[in-house]
Order: structure tokens, then sequence, then C-alpha cells
């Protein structure tokens, strides 16, 4: 029985035997993955690697990457190639969960690196969403959480400064802000909204992501007993992650 390698460098052309050469490419990366040959986070083969070792157009090596991009089986970084990925890692969309829970529980290593931690006042749509008068104090945080040092998502928070007054004094390496706010100030109700948006470019950098990948935003409102505590963005690469609700 011939191997998936065998079979490509025996094409010719686009279609193979009763299949299109770019899936059986995308049969050669799997192979090699579940033999072993190729672990979770490993590099594979870029597209003119995969030009070159198998003889296909670089078309084909494209879309075989492209389309596993998509499936969730790769993860591709900008400027640094496509990695095998582990099993894309899930939300509950309904629950307020902390990231550094989620990356544990699943065996991944959680780490936080933290953009923006500081004091700012409030715009007139912040104060609306917070409850507020306007230019009232706020704490303001963004930072990117990664499991195994891949970014898994940007946490861009509001926290109202009133009901929280030492939030900017916390050292977010040590702990999430989700799991600093749950045990000052613990959560009575959540209000979430979630879309599918393109990321600015600040983001996509933060994200080692294209441009053009989609991403999963998710807006999120937290009350306690005193008042609503923040306001969230969550911002997800669409091929890292998925939320689900029960």
């Amino acid at each position: 029985m011939q191997t998936v390698e065998k079979q490509i460098k025996k094409g010719q052309g686009e279609q193979l035997a009763d299949k299109p050469l770019y899936v059986t490419l995308k049969d050669y990366v799997r192979s090699r993955v579940e033999t072993g040959e190729w672990s979770v986070g490993q590099r594979v083969p870029s597209e003119n690697e995969l030009v070159e070792l198998l003889g296909v157009s670089r078309m084909t090596a494209n879309r075989a990457l492209r389309e596993l991009a998509d499936e969730g089986f790769v993860i591709r970084v900008q400027g640094k190639g496509s990695f095998v990925a582990s099993k894309k890692r899930t939300s509950q969309f309904q629950s307020v969960p902390n990231i550094a829970d989620e990356i544990t529980r699943n065996g991944g290593v959680h780490t936080a690196n933290v953009i923006v931690l500081r004091m700012e006042s409030c715009d007139a749509e912040l104060a609306e969403a917070l409850l507020v008068e306007i230019g009232s104090p706020v704490s303001h945080s963004i930072m990117v959480h990664a499991e195994d040092s891949m970014p898994m998502q940007i946490e861009d928070r509001f926290v109202n400064h009133t009901i929280v007054p030492h939030y900017i004094d916390q050292d977010f390496n040590r702990t999430t802000p989700n799991g600093y706010l749950t045990s000052v100030a613990p959560i009575v109700k959540a209000e979430q909204h979630i879309e599918a948006v393109t990321a600015q470019p600040w983001e996509c950098r933060l994200l080692a992501i294209s441009k053009t990948e989609p991403c999963l935003l998710v807006r999120r409102r937290t009350w306690s007993e005193a008042g609503v505590i923040s306001s969230v963005r969550l911002l997800y690469p669409g091929s890292r992650y998925r939320l689900y609700s029960t």
C-alpha cells in the first residue's frame, strides 16, 4: 500500500486518484501527527518546503495549510510558520470562566503579558457601561493570555475604581483579573455578547495572526452586590478557540 508521501510525489497536477491533490497533502500532514512523528507545538514544513519536498505547486501547499488552520489542526503564526495545534480550547459562553484555570485544566501552561495597567477617566460611553458619572476614575488593563507561549486571548478591561480601589496594585503575572475580581467582589450577574470581527492591527501583532484572520469577540459586563464591577473585551483568534453554550 502506497504511503501518502509516495502518492503525492506520484501525482501529476491537481487531481490524484479520486480526490484533489491538496486533500492528499492534508492527509500527509495529518498522518505525520497521528503517528507521533510531529508533536503538538512542532513547526510543520512551510509552503516553500512542501513544494520542495513533495513537488506540489505553491497553490496546492497554500490551500492545504490554510484549510488545516481553518479546521484547527495547525496554528499559523505570522512571521514564524505553521505549528501542530493542540485540541482547540473551548469556553462555556454562559459562564464567566478564568482562562488560566481553563488552560491549566487542559494540560497547558498559562502566562500573561501585561500591556497596560493604569488609572484613567471615564468618557461618556464607558461611564454608561459602568453606570458611573462621566469623568469618574476607572482602572484600565490590557493583557495577552497565552497557552504554552501561544497567544490565546487579548483582555481589555475597565474596572469600577469605587468598588475595586486596589485593582492596579495587583501583580497580574501571579493572578488573573478574573481571579482577583471574583475574590474581592463576587459576581452576582453577567451580561455577555459575542460577535465575529477582524482584529485591529495592534491586536494582530499581539496575537501573532494575519490581518485577515477572523476572531471571536466577547463583550462582557459583570455585577457584584455593589454595582457594575467591570466592562471587558475578550478577543480570541478564531483558529485557536471556540465558545459554546449549554
